[in-house]
């Protein structure tokens, strides 16, 4: 049975630079570091594996692998976007001081069972900070919120449109 979620790992630019926003920004306490020389194929490598830790013991994790190569790109929100999980008050404190130091942030943007900002990391991924609203645990309860039977619509009307 899976338990929840230990981490998730993306590429990054520089580790500092990663650091920088994770820890000093978000305020991710950076818990882990591990330097990686030889792949567990025996290939020889140089890679910097980083892990920085949420409340509920989560990570989010980085490599740093200047030898592979990997197109950074300004990510759009519907490719790939980190979302985690504050209350309402610090949603509106994070959404403040990236405003006073000049950080690019969007938002509040109302979903009905959340508010989220935005943010955007230094290596082109969208952060998101989502705080729950009233009702957020119906919205994502499948026995009252009809998501198996909106994803085959979807994909019912999906493949018609392909004929």
């Amino acid at each position: 049975m899976i338990k929840g979620l230990h981490h998730n790992a993306y590429r990054c630019r520089d580790s500092e630079e990663t650091r920088r926003f994770y820890e000093g920004f978000l305020g991710l306490p950076l818990v882990g570091a591990l330097r990686i020389r030889e792949s567990m194929t025996g290939r020889r490598t140089d890679v910097l594996h980083t892990f920085f830790r949420m409340a509920d013991g989560s990570c989010l994790a980085f490599f740093e692998a200047p030898d592979r190569p990997f197109e950074f790109k300004q990510q759009h929100d519907y490719d790939l976007h980190i979302a985690v999980e504050v209350d309402n008050d610090e949603l509106m404190r994070m959404f403040e001081k990236g405003k006073r130091e000049g950080r690019e942030v969007r938002g509040v943007s109302d979903h009905g069972f959340i508010h989220s900002i935005y943010f955007r990391d230094p290596n082109g991924y969208v952060i998101e900070l989502a705080a729950k609203q009233l009702g957020h645990d119906g919205a994502l309860d499948p026995a009252r919120n009809g998501a198996r039977a909106i994803l085959d619509t979807w994909q019912k009307e999906k493949t018609a449109e392909r004929v």
